[in-house]
């Protein structure tokens, strides 16, 4: 396993943690940092996404929802969600990371850990969000 795809799996355990427990995903990450026995801190790439994840929150949420056609936030599973908003930002936000990529590991991580119609409907939603995030941004 690669050490992004590492990180992205540390960012998405920090953002459904913060998600089920009702806390703020920064101080989350903050608290991950400072113990000693964590992993988070083994790759800067995992702090990179949550911190970008929750700087641009409001404008990920809208994005997701707009184009969810039928889902709210609310009504998917925690799990998708913690997956969408990571994959939005490196689609929407990181020029870094080439879409396809992106997409790709957002669908493997809702492989392994969600349901079985996950994996479509995240490749669904970040394609569309691909498509259109000129227009996002």
């Amino acid at each position: 396993m690669g050490a992004r795809t590492k990180a992205r799996a540390r960012a998405l355990d920090i953002l459904f943690e913060a998600d089920q427990r009702d806390v703020n995903a920064l101080g989350l990450l903050e608290e991950r940092l400072r113990d000693p026995e964590s992993r988070v801190g083994n790759n800067p790439y995992t702090a990179q996404l949550v911190r970008g994840v929750v700087e641009k929150w409001t404008d990920i949420n809208a994005a997701l929802t707009d184009y969810s056609q039928g889902w709210t936030l609310e009504r998917m599973p925690a799990v998708d969600r913690a997956i969408l908003r990571l994959g939005a930002w490196e689609v929407l936000f990181n020029d870094e990371t080439p879409d396809a990529v992106a997409i790709s590991e957002a669908v493997a991580l809702a492989t392994e850990l969600s349901t079985d119609e996950s994996p479509a409907f995240v490749n669904g939603l970040l394609a569309r969000l691909a498509e259109v995030k000129e227009t996002i941004r």
